[in-house]
């Protein structure tokens, strides 16, 4: 993918949502919701605060994190289904 986003955005690739409840029962596709979990996939370079210092992001490409329902543009790059929304929207970095 050759696509960078700038300052403080993301872009986030959704995991796949489960196909069976925990107790065995087959989700159908019209019934399953979109899941709120997600990879980073490419980082922008951060926001510059008010001295006009650019400020990393604590995230980085590989991260898997969580998100909003309704967070992020959904666009489609190279034929993937992704989100690109701003490093505040991510709610927190889950720890493997």
């Amino acid at each position: 993918m050759k696509f960078r986003p700038l300052h403080d955005r993301v872009v986030v690739r959704r995991l796949t949502a489960e196909e069976k409840t925990s107790g065995g029962i087959i989700i159908p596709d019209t019934a399953k919701e979109k899941p709120m979990e997600g990879e980073i996939v490419a980082v922008g370079s951060g926001a510059r605060n008010e001295q006009g210092v650019v400020v990393a992001l604590d995230v980085k490409v590989g991260d898997r994190v969580l998100f909003g329902k309704w967070s992020g543009t959904e666009v489609k790059i190279s034929g993937e289904d992704l989100l690109i929304m701003k490093e505040s929207d991510l709610m927190g970095v889950i720890a493997a």
